[in-house]
């Protein structure tokens, strides 16, 4: 509803809105990229690069001034996907590391030697 409202304003003011859809489309991304990090899809948002690809390329170095606002508040979006990232990345970590120390503990009930890294040496 938000981008309706900045296609509505920009071509009140004379802009065409075809001019503006390729950015209204790195909005959307932004946007869709933002979710999917706080659902921690990240497999889906790697797949997105190709995408973010398409949608970049071929626009002009300097974007009209009516796409000025559309690309402020993606660039916002895309920080603010950047801390999801980090926070999801963190979440992971601490698993890990709970992971790890749970599975020393139960070595070390278990009486068992601890566990060495695997390693081939045939290869």
């Amino acid at each position: 509803m938000r981008r309706e409202s900045h296609v509505r304003d920009h071509t009140e003011a004379g802009e065409d809105p075809a001019t503006l859809r390729p950015y209204e489309a790195i909005h959307e991304h932004a946007e869709l990229e933002l979710e999917l990090a706080g659902r921690g899809e990240i497999e889906r948002i790697a797949a997105l690069g190709e995408r973010w690809e398409e949608l970049t390329r071929g626009l002009p170095a300097r974007p009209p001034a009516a796409a000025l606002a559309l690309l402020q508040q993606a660039r916002l979006l895309h920080e603010r996907t950047r801390i999801e990232l980090i926070r999801v990345r963190e979440s992971l970590l601490s698993d890990i590391s709970s992971a790890s120390r749970a599975r020393r503990a139960a070595d070390g009930y278990g009486g068992q030697h601890a566990r060495r890294p695997y390693l081939d040496r045939s290869a």
